[in-house]
Parts: C-alpha cells; sequence; structure tokens
C-alpha cells in the first residue's frame, strides 16, 4: 500500500442517499488520484449521533440497505466505513468499521471502548466489541479502531475507567486507523493531537484519524483529520470546519505545523458551520433575529448574516419607551452594516394595552419584574408571528452567562428555535465581537462600549441586579466546567463565599428555564445543552 485517502465528510443523520452520494464521490476521487485505501469517519453512513433512531427497527434497516448499494460500487480500492451492524448481544447494535472490497465486505471491526458521559450515551444501543482487528490491506498490516477505542491510552479521559486498553493490544503493524466523531470544544485539537501522537509512540507506527466535520444538532464537529508518523509527528492536517478529501502517501516524512488560529476565530468557524447546517439540514430558508442595540444579538445578527447571507436574514427592532436613543441608533447602524433586511415595530401600544388590561388587578401593586416581562414577552410575540408568517426561524440571542443566572425571560427573549451563542459566556461574546471588527468596524463601537442592560425599565443596568461578568464567568467556568466546590472557587479567585454560593444556588435555581430553551450550539467542555443533565426540583448549593 502506498497511499490512503482520508474523506473527511459532512454526513447528516439519517440522510442514507445524500451520506451514500457523499461516500461514493469519495471513493471515485480516491479511485482516480490512484489511492490504495479510503478511509471514512465514524458512523459515516448514517451520520453521528443517530440516538434513539437506532432503536427504530426501519432505521438500521435502511443503513443496511443503504450498505449494500455502496458495496456493489467498489471495486480497485480497500473501503474502510464507519456504520452500524447488529449484534447477538444484550444491545441491539455494534458501533462498527467494515473493509470492503472487491464487491464484498470482508470483516468488521466492533468499536470496543463506548463512552456514555458527557454528550455521548453510546452504552445506551451498543454492545461492546470484543476483540482488536488487523487487516492485510494492499500488503500492509493495518490496525483499525474506532474514535475513543484510543483516547484512554493518552490519559484523555476522565470520566470512566474501561479497565482495557486496546492500544496496549496493537503488535507489529505497520498503520493504527482511528475513524472518529470527536466534537469540536476550544482546545480539543491539542487534547487529539496527544491521543493520536501517544498511540503512534506506543504501536510504533503512524496514525490516521479520520474526523467527521459538520454541525448536527447541538454538536458541532471540526474535522482537522490528522496523520502522525512513529514519532508523534504531524505530517498532515485536514482543514477545519470543512469537507475536504486529501491524499496521504505513506512514504512521506515531511512533518508540517499545526494550524495556528486565534480562539475566536475558531469559535467563529464552529458557530457558523452549526449554524449553517442546522439551518440546511432542516431545511430552514430564513432566519429572524431581534435586534435591541445591545451586543449580544448584534453579534448573532453578524453570525447569522455570514452563516446564510444577508438576504436569508430579517431583523426586526422593536423598541419601547425605556429604549434609548442610542440603542435605536446603534441597530439602525448595524443592519446597514451587513445590509440586513429590517422592520421596526415599537411595543409601546401592546404594552400600554397590557398594562390597562392588567391594572385593575394589579392596583396598588408597585411595578416591578412583572412589567419588566411583559415588554421581553410582546418581543416575544412579535418574533413569533413574524416566524409563523414568514417561515423564518427565530434566533434567540442569550448567552451562557445570561442563561446560567437566569437572567432571561421565558417566552421572551427565550423565544426560538436555535440559541447560537448559548454557550459562550458574556466575556467571549465581546471577545468575539472585537474580531469580528478586527479589519473594520461591523458592529458598532457603541455597542461594544455601552455597558450592559435588558432596558426594561429607566436607566436599568444589569450590574444593579448581577455582580461583573468578569465574576460570573469566573464562577461558570470553574463550578460547570472545573466542578469545582465553593470553598475552591473561593479559594482561586478571593470572591466571598456568600457571593459564591449565591451564584451557584442561582444557577441551580434557573435549571427550570434552560429546560424550557432552545436548543444550543455546543462550543465548551460543558454546555446547558447536550452533555450536562441536573434534576429540576433538587436543594443542594453544589458546594
Amino acid at each position: 500500500m502506498k497511499s490512503i485517502f482520508i474523506a473527511q465528510i459532512n454526513p447528516t443523520v439519517g440522510d442514507f442517499e445524500g451520506n451514500s452520494q457523499k461516500i461514493l464521490r469519495s471513493i471515485r476521487a480516491a479511485k482516480e488520484q490512484g489511492a490504495d485505501l479510503v478511509l471514512f469517519p465514524e458512523q459515516a453512513l448514517l451520520g453521528y449521533p443517530a440516538e434513539d433512531l437506532l432503536l427504530l427497527p426501519a432505521f438500521v434497516e435502511k443503513s443496511a440497505a443503504a450498505l449494500d448499494s455502496i458495496v456493489r460500487e467498489v471495486h480497485g480500492i480497500s473501503v474502510i466505513l464507519g456504520l452500524v451492524q447488529p449484534s447477538n448481544e444484550e444491545k441491539p447494535l455494534y458501533n462498527s468499521a467494515v473493509l470492503i472490497q472487491e464487491g464484498r465486505i470482508v470483516d468488521s471491526y466492533h468499536k470496543r471502548l463506548l463512552p456514555t458521559y458527557d454528550v455521548f450515551t453510546e452504552k445506551r444501543y451498543f454492545a461492546e466489541g470484543k476483540e482488536a482487528k488487523v487487516w492485510e490491506i494492499a500488503g500492509k498490516r493495518v490496525a483499525v479502531t474506532i474514535c475513543e477505542d484510543i483516547w484512554p491510552h493518552a490519559s484523555e479521559v476522565f470520566e470512566t475507567d474501561y479497565g482495557v486498553d486496546p492500544v496496549l493490544e496493537i503488535k507489529d503493524v505497520d498503520l493504527l486507523v482511528n475513524l472518529s466523531a470527536s466534537p469540536f470544544s476550544l482546545g480539543k485539537f491539542h487534547r487529539r493531537m496527544n491521543v493520536a501522537t501517544t498511540a503512534a509512540k506506543t504501536a510504533g507506527c503512524p496514525v490516521i484519524v479520520c474526523n467527521q466535520v459538520g454541525g448536527n444538532d447541538s454538536l458541532i464537529f471540526d474535522g482537522r483529520s490528522l496523520v502522525v508518523n512513529e514519532k508523534g509527528e504531524l505530517l498532515l492536517e485536514l482543514a477545519p470546519f470543512e469537507e475536504e478529501g486529501a491524499l496521504f502517501e505513506l512514504s512521506s516524512t515531511e512533518t508540517v505545523h499545526p494550524t495556528q488560529k486565534d480562539p475566536m476565530e475558531k469559535l467563529h468557524d464552529a458557530l457558523i458551520l452549526g449554524l449553517r447546517d442546522y439551518f440546511q439540514k432542516q431545511g430552514f430558508k430564513k432566519a429572524l433575529v431581534g435586534l435591541s442595540g445591545g451586543i449580544d444579538s448584534a453579534v448573532v445578527a453578524v453570525l447569522a448574516k455570514e452563516a446564510l447571507g444577508s438576504d436569508h436574514v430579517h431583523a426586526l427592532l422593536m423598541p419601547s419607551r425605556y429604549s434609548s436613543e442610542g440603542s435605536i441608533h446603534d441597530s439602525y447602524e448595524l443592519v446597514e452594516n451587513l445590509e440586513l433586511p429590517h422592520d421596526l415595530i415599537s411595543i409601546e401600544p401592546l404594552f400600554n394595552t397590557a398594562l390597562e388590561t392588567t391594572a385593575p388587578y394589579f392596583e396598588g401593586l408597585s411595578p416591578d419584574v412583572t412589567e419588566e416581562n411583559m415588554q421581553a414577552r410582546l418581543r416575544g410575540l412579535l418574533l413569533m408571528a413574524f416566524s409563523n408568517k414568514f417561515g423564518s426561524l427565530v434566533l434567540s440571542t442569550g448567552n451562557k452567562s445570561e442563561l446560567a443566572m437566569g437572567y432571561a425571560t421565558l417566552y421572551g427573549d427565550m423565544v426560538g428555535g436555535l440559541a447560537v451563542i448559548s454557550d459562550i459566556t458574556k466575556q467571549q461574546v465581546y471577545q468575539l465581537a472585537r474580531w469580528i471588527n478586527r479589519d473594520k468596524e461591523i458592529i458598532p463601537q457603541a455597542i461594544i462600549d455601552k455597558p450592559p442592560s435588558a432596558e426594561l425599565r429607566e436607566n436599568q443596568l444589569d450590574s444593579d441586579t448581577l455582580p461583573d461578568y468578569t465574576i460570573i464567568d469566573n464562577v461558570l467556568e470553574d463550578y460547570i466546567v472545573g466542578h469545582l466546590s465553593v470553598k475552591e472557587i473561593v479559594e482561586r479567585h478571593g470572591y466571598s463565599e456568600t457571593l459564591v454560593k449565591e451564584l451557584i444556588h442561582r444557577i441551580h435555581q434557573s435549571e427550570y428555564k434552560r429546560r424550557q430553551a432552545a436548543p444550543g450550539l455546543r462550543v465548551s467542555d460543558k454546555a446547558f445543552s447536550a452533555g450536562r443533565r441536573f434534576p429540576i426540583v433538587e436543594r443542594t448549593t453544589g458546594g
């Protein structure tokens, strides 16, 4: 074997026809370039993760039929393809890789280590594979693994102990391949590199990781498939956040450096991919964004325009009596910079009607959060009305810090079909806005400079009821991602114990709101969506 074609494809869950066409195109491209072997990601045929679709017999039957149609087309090249296969074990399926040669399936490998933590639920569906497999392909001995199989060997799994290490069973091979569906988070590529490097040094051979790319629901897969030599040196890296097919010559010895990008550029590219795929794979054509003149909605509008194009994004400006002239002006400037179609609809008439309607029942009671939330819900009413009438999907604009604190209104600013920035903190929102403006002013500087405010009462600021967002974000990172205790957070930052307990209490107290939020795009190691399961009714302080 001289060369291998790495097919970093973007499958859609359950789109067997579309996925099959991608697979067959990659096989043809590989043959045209003279490859001996073409390698695909984990579960490339059906898309990952298929979740409870795997429990439907008809879904599995369609997968098998699609496989048959592909197998018939494979001649003059070897193919290693990720899919599912029936098992005779307690669970109905295996997470498998098959070797296809000359119109037939030569052998199958079943994934040994099944992650059931964070975003992964594989033991719910799959039986564990029991043995290692080494396949003879064009004169080379090739060991096959699937994603998690090689992660514990590099001590990169922290939430489970499998009691077995498949990498240690790999002996006397020329190449180790890994079919992967490894979701993106900031800093994840360095961990993936460590996994490949450690496996290569132990197995004493090159390692190829072929990773899925694309967005499927909340999860974003960054691709960045890679090849390292037996010393763990990087020989090839495929493009991040893009479909790509690349030919790797086994005789290649030239090393390369990993792609270096600003963290905000990676965050931006991940959100663009997740947003675009959410629309394209669901068949949505148009997005609707409510602009407040604040930083969050501004960033979401920019992302929507870049992902979908100006013609497919509509902005609604919905001022009230408390909206500042600056916010209205800034919103107009933003939509002009982005060339977005837009409308301005004052909610003042609706708000007056709501106040008049409730006045007899609220007589003698002072205005409070009730009247503030009325305004947010009236804006939600208008957004959903436009969504229904014009077939647009509303993008909600709340960030992770606000969702953590419950600083969001149910059926108000939380309405929508996708929460674009729900997994980035307030500080990251500002960093992303500055990165967007790196070459020219797209988001008006006044939006970035102004103190955060919901503008639901006179001269309102977020700081009236919340501590500084830097404090919130530090506690959020340490508690949600790092699982640190109150004591550890206090010692780390010097905050008062009372403040830390209050913030953690608010995180738990707001769980019921987050359960009703739109699905969000996951870009951190621990989001408030996939991968985090906490009860709504509980009394722990978490510390």
